[in-house]
């Protein structure tokens, strides 16, 4: 691995660990989204808390911790491989955040923009599938999972030379999502715009 590479992992997780859904909501003076709702610093939760509008800046911010570090890995030619590192590096981040304690979100919205840079037409087959499941079944968590299940196929069937890469990174968020899962089969997850019970 050249200094380069390590460089960009390391860059790609800090940059993770900044946690959009929090500095989101203390600036609009909403309460910490990891203690209230699902406890899950992310758009869906936030959603519950602040809106539509916060919801979607947050999204887009979670989106740009993964995209900022793939697509300059993606400039400097590194290799496909090396590149899902640095997108998991980035997951990893804003699953684990450096500076926020450890306590962090799932890794779906900063998983999405580290794809994006593979290509337009894979990012629409990704979100398509997202808003179609959501739409249909008012789950984000299923939505979420049934995504990144795809995501490698859909990686095959666009760009095959990242479908490791992908791959790593969808087992890397369905393996986030275990209590989710549960959840769906026990009946208690709740809805998209949804309170979580107490």
């Amino acid at each position: 691995m050249t200094p380069l590479a390590l460089a960009m992992i390391i860059i790609a997780y800090l940059l993770g660990s900044v946690s959009s859904a929090v500095l989101i909501c203390r600036l609009l003076r909403l309460p910490d989204p990891r203690t209230v709702g699902s406890q899950n610093p992310g758009a869906t939760n936030v959603l519950r808390l602040g809106g539509k509008g916060a919801a979607v800046a947050v999204l887009l911010c979670d989106m740009l911790k993964g995209t900022i570090p793939v697509w300059s890995g993606y400039y400097f030619n590194i290799d496909p491989v090396i590149l899902g590192v640095i997108a998991i590096a980035a997951c990893l981040g804003h699953m684990y955040p450096l500076f926020f304690h450890f306590k962090g979100g799932k890794g779906v919205a900063t998983a999405l923009g580290a794809i994006a840079p593979i290509g337009w037409d894979l990012t629409g087959l990704i979100t398509g599938t997202w808003l179609l499941v959501a739409l249909i079944f008012r789950y984000s968590s299923l939505a979420a999972i049934t995504t990144v299940m795809l995501a490698p196929v859909y990686t095959w069937m666009v760009r095959p030379v990242f479908t490791f890469p992908v791959a790593m990174l969808s087992c890397l968020i369905i393996l986030r999502h275990h209590q989710n899962i549960r959840r769906l089969f026990d009946g208690t997850e709740p809805k998209v715009g949804q309170k979580k019970a107490p």
